[in-house]
């Protein structure tokens, strides 16, 4: 095990020194560790691997003595030879041998690269024989040999404390002599003792000098190793031990006995120590995982031609032991895809205008309870269109989605199976393995993957991983007759629904919460889960935040918050997609933990489709008995209200992203060009810019073609059942109404479509009727 961690440093200090020749202190560093594992492996009779770290031994002797210069070529020749003691570590721990692995190969390349500097040092002249000439050594008289000096005190032993308190100025000689003629003559008390009693030093100063006193621990007494199997072992133990708490302080909970509540409690606070201090044993810095990371990145780049610059940040950050080893081959593998795929060749990023050199970013911190890493790079950034033609060319969407799916939909696709833009197969990449098992094992893990990209700028590729899989906070809520496990890390907040000062609504048939202004798109965990679905009053909303997107889960109860142990799921269970494991309540009752990203996802999805058909529905028979639903927008100082039947979806558009065509303006959607029309200007309602740097706009849409209703802000959704109306007798507007004790504007939505696209309704039906 020390020699396998005397490798992993020498690799990064043979990085390092490539990128600082000149440090002696690295050289020293890297030929003890090699000197170390020469040694130990000429006392254990391992012939091969004692000869191929001496060959590296020496190679290192010529660079630390300044005979030989520190080049790349000599960098890899080090690697390789470490590489080769390495294969002979790996079979002596696997077969008690070295084995057949055959180092002559490596051991020539040194020699090689040692005897490549020898003509040089042939031609240099020689030194000086005055300067060769060691002095003649001159004899010291005896006369004036110095005295022994007194010995120095033995590492760890204690000195004496009258000598301390005499040497701060605590107390007298005398007064220590005293004491100590006392003790001779008998006293069994401490020499602190009887100067503090006779009032001969101050306590401050004896308690300073005890803690002084005692001896400082070893850098090598101050660490154990210890075996795996045994973390692993204590941690469920403490897990067990959680259950059998949780069962305890229900059940004295229930009786109700003051006693029996405060021993449980005392009990709790222990449990939660001691399982806090085991889980503290298995926690590692990710710099375990990193620091084989710049070897890869130094192969790699050099192998492909570019230069590539590698900087960590937060590598402090901690992850459980057991998420670490999960981490390492994902992390590993998006790296290498970085500098193979991202960053392109020098030549390539000039004619770009960037360095030629480009940067490879790691980043880890914490985030609600989670560690973010990062793998970030400069280089050319993913193309979504060859990305789309990829996927329709592989079945794994059709060409008529395209246009309906956004930029981070399309670059998703990357995860999956098989999935490869690369143009040539390369001993890195090319065969579409690896990012869909990046994807697998860190869901496994109940991490996340997601990928942003901005085209000639570089990738981000960000994993969200948890801090352990062990114990977690969490909140268990009721469903109809059952309880299910609310991870704690993804609630941001709680809302009771009353029904009349917090009610739930509607935007074309999908439930939304208005939430200081803004509306929260709601997911009934009973429809989701196949349930009845029930009242939208005396039910809570947990505002949850899952892989970048906020949203609202209605359950029907929120009963308590405490601490389960996570229990792995079956692959019947797994494979549903809902659930991210279980685990057994207070009262033994298994609960299924909710895998919240998932269920964000499929229910986003579900909520789209079903809006769809709710408003298809809605066009065909009309608005029935109920009242008409309006959307209330604010226009200036006007309220305008839009029909709700006409509304597709409600969008902020950043500005800077709205451009002009002709005398329009428009914006990318969707991989459509959407006019945009201002109500502001279509009604005269001129005013000032709102602030901000984005934009509200209604969508409509209407077979393939959509238009954009650009407003000042959305206010919010009322029915229009008021008698108190009247004509409109300008353009624009079909009539004003009363709502909500407010006079409202009644949208001329045709009038409005037409602005923005004259030719919206021209054979929209044919177009309908052909694609039936």
């Amino acid at each position: 095990m020390e020699s396998h961690e005397n490798l992993d440093q020498i690799d990064r200090d043979l990085v390092a020194l490539e990128q600082n020749p000149g440090s002696r202190e690295l050289i020293a560093r890297i030929f003890r560790a090699i000197h170390t594992i020469k040694g130990t492996s000429g006392f254990l009779a391992f012939t091969r691997l004692e000869t191929l770290a001496h060959a590296g031994e020496s190679l290192l002797s010529r660079l630390r003595d300044g005979v030989q210069p520190v080049t790349p070529e000599t960098i890899t020749t080090l690697l390789a030879t470490i590489d080769g003691v390495r294969s002979l570590l790996a079979a002596i721990e696997h077969r008690g041998s070295e084995g057949d692995i055959n180092v002559d190969g490596i051991i020539a390349s040194v020699h090689a690269q040692m005897q490549s500097e020898a003509p040089a040092l042939e031609a240099a002249p020689a030194a000086p024989a005055a300067e060769a000439e060691a002095p003649a050594e001159v004899p010291v008289p005896l006369a004036e040999t110095p005295a022994r000096p007194a010995p120095e005190p033995v590492e760890g032993q204690r000195r004496p404390l009258g000598e301390m308190l005499v040497e701060s100025g605590a107390t007298s000689p005398s007064d220590v002599s005293s004491a100590l003629q006392q003790q001779l003559e008998g006293d069994e008390r401490k020499l602190g003792t009887i100067l503090l009693e006779e009032g001969k030093a101050a306590p401050a100063a004896v308690s300073e000098a005890l803690q002084t006193q005692a001896p400082k621990r070893s850098v090598a007494d101050s660490a154990i190793r210890v075996d795996v199997d045994l973390l692993d072992n204590l941690m469920n133990m403490v897990g067990e031990l959680v259950l059998a708490r949780n069962q305890l302080v229900r059940g004295v909970m229930e009786l109700g006995d003051s006693g029996l509540v405060r021993s449980a409690q005392r009990l709790g606070m222990i449990t939660s120590e001691l399982q806090e201090g085991i889980m503290k044993t298995r926690m590692q810095p990710i710099e375990h995982i990193w620091s084989k990371l710049p070897r890869v990145v130094r192969d790699l780049s050099t192998g492909l031609g570019k230069q590539v610059q590698l900087v960590m940040e937060g590598k402090e950050t901690e992850l459980d032991r057991s998420l670490l080893e999960a981490v390492k081959d994902p992390l590993t593998h998006l790296v290498r895809n970085a500098v193979d795929h991202g960053i392109e060749e020098a030549d390539v990023r000039v004619a770009n205008g960037k360095s030629p050199e480009g940067t490879l970013a790691l980043r880890a911190y914490h985030e609600g309870g989670h560690v973010a890493v990062e793998v970030a790079d400069d280089g050319a950034g993913l193309n979504v269109e060859r990305i789309a033609q990829k996927a329709v060319e592989n079945g794994l969407i059709r060409a008529d989605q395209v246009a309906t799916m956004d930029k981070r939909e399309i670059m998703a696709l990357v995860f999956q199976p098989g999935f490869s833009t690369a143009q040539k197969v390369t001993n890195v990449s090319g065969r579409g393995v690896g990012m869909d098992v990046v994807k697998t094992n860190i869901e496994r893990i109940g991490g996340a993957v997601s990928v942003d990209s901005t085209p000639g700028q570089g990738t981000v590729w960000r994993l969200t991983i948890p801090l352990t899989l062990a114990i977690i906070q969490a909140l268990t809520v009721d469903c109809g007759d059952q309880r299910y496990v609310v991870p704690q890390v993804a609630v941001l907040e709680l809302v009771f629904i009353d029904g009349n000062s917090t009610k739930i609504e509607y935007a074309s048939g999908a439930p939304v919460y208005r939430l200081r202004g803004k509306l929260l798109p709601l997911v009934r965990l009973d429809r989701a889960l196949g349930f009845d679905v029930g009242s939208d009053q005396g039910v809570y909303i947990m505002v949850l935040q899952a892989d970048g997107r906020r949203f609202g889960l209605v359950v029907d109860r929120v009963l308590n918050t405490e601490e389960v142990v996570v229990k792995a799921l079956n692959s019947r269970l797994k494979d549903i997609g809902l659930y991210a494991g279980a685990t057994i309540l207070g009262d033994g009752k298994v609960g299924l933990i909710l895998d919240i990203s998932s269920l964000a996802r499929r229910s986003h999805l579900g909520a789209d489709a079903e809006r769809e058909n709710i408003v298809g529905a809605s066009r065909a028979v009309g608005t029935g008995d109920r009242g008409e639903r309006l959307l209330i927008t604010a226009v200036g100082e006007r309220r305008v209200a839009i029909p709700l039947d006409t509304v597709t979806r409600l969008e902020e558009f950043p500005r800077d992203r709205i451009e002009q065509a002709g005398s329009r303006e428009v914006v990318q959607y969707r991989g459509q060009i959407l006019p945009l029309v201002r109500l502001s200007q279509l009604l005269g309602a001129y005013s000032e810019e709102p602030e901000g740097d984005t934009v509200p706009v209604v969508v409509y849409s209407e077979g393939p073609r959509s238009v954009a209703l650009v407003v000042d802000r959305i206010v919010d959704i009322a029915e229009n059942e008021t008698t108190a109306r009247r004509d409109a007798e300008e353009d624009g507007l079909v009539g004003t109404a009363v709502i909500q004790q407010r006079v409202t504007e009644l949208l001329d939505v045709r009038r409005a479509i037409l602005a923005a696209d004259p030719n919206f309704y021209r054979d929209t039906t044919d177009e309908l009727l052909v694609e039936a």
